[in-house]
């Protein structure tokens, strides 16, 4: 890994960004806008093709892989004590890693694994690399949530469904979360120089609800293909998000197609926001002390 960085270049991290929307993502951010980026992939084969695939649309070789579990704490920390090694700064993290399971699944620290990734995951890394983006002239953090949240609900007493578990139950309630998790943050970080908004990116055609063991779910998306949109079409909203002067320090807002959208009232609930972003703290065992990483 290099590390010796051009402070004048941005820098983006994005996660999940060894295939579909990550990787087309990443690769807009390094081709169309200049960026060095840092891919967060769990597979080191599938996230080299990447790496590889984002350095040739740049014509740079300056793309590089950070391997992270976001399943895991331990791999987490690991991941962000590498970008802080790294980098002198971040000038954009996009959270767009997400996983869809067939059935209840637990993450390698005990949490429902649609949650603990989408979410939780996220949360700690956003926090451990919250110093790093204070010191951009103007971080931003981009949240992929989705029009799913709609459905989403928090139950406190089974927060594990391990009394009811549904798919798209489970599914909504994480990206409810992301957007709790942007509104308490967006309130948390004002009058700062770092922005975090989410967006809703469209049903797009990615392996996300492939149960890869069984090959669950690979019928049905080669017959609603051809009513997705692309990967590309799809990350065009984290992209503009990502990088659009438009949106210089604002901060807060749920978007779909480059512009903002309603939420749930749920999902606007500042009381709720703030109870969930306390339970996230407490079950991840992660306070957000913004200290400087130098």
């Amino acid at each position: 890994m290099s590390t010796t960085l051009d402070e004048s270049r941005k820098i983006a991290v994005v996660t999940g960004a060894s295939g579909g929307m990550g990787r087309a993502t990443a690769a807009l951010l390094a081709a169309k806008h200049g960026m060095k980026v840092y891919l967060i992939a769990r597979h080191s084969s599938k996230g080299m093709d990447a790496v590889h695939e984002v350095n040739r649309q740049s014509g740079r070789n300056d793309a590089e892989l950070i391997l992270c579990d976001l399943a895991s704490i331990s791999s987490i920390r690991q991941a962000a004590a590498q970008l802080t090694a790294a980098c002198s700064h971040i000038d954009v993290l996009v959270n767009n890693a997400g996983v869809v399971t067939t059935r209840r699944e637990v993450t390698e620290d005990g949490f429902e694994r649609q949650l603990g990734v989408n979410h939780l995951g996220h949360f700690v890394l956003t926090g451990l690399l919250l110093p790093l983006l204070k010191r951009s002239r103007s971080g931003r953090i981009v949240v992929v949530s989705s029009g799913a949240h709609k459905i989403g609900r928090m139950n406190y007493e089974d927060p594990g469904m391990e009394k009811r578990f549904t798919i798209w139950g489970a599914y909504g309630r994480s990206k409810l979360a992301n957007i709790w998790f942007v509104k308490e943050l967006a309130r948390r970080l004002a009058g700062s120089n770092v922005t975090v908004n989410a967006l809703h990116p469209g049903a797009v055609s990615t392996d996300i609800g492939v149960d890869r063991r069984t090959g669950f779910g690979k019928l049905v998306h080669r017959l609603l293909r051809p009513f997705f949109l692309t990967p590309e079409q799809g990350s065009a909203t984290a992209v503009y998000l990502a990088a659009s002067p438009a949106v210089e320090g604002k901060s807060g807002a749920y978007y779909y197609r480059s512009k903002p959208a309603p939420t749930s009232k749920l999902a606007q609930e500042a009381e709720a926001a703030q109870r969930f972003w306390a339970w996230s703290e407490e079950v991840t065992g992660f306070e957000w002390v913004e200290q400087d990483p130098s």
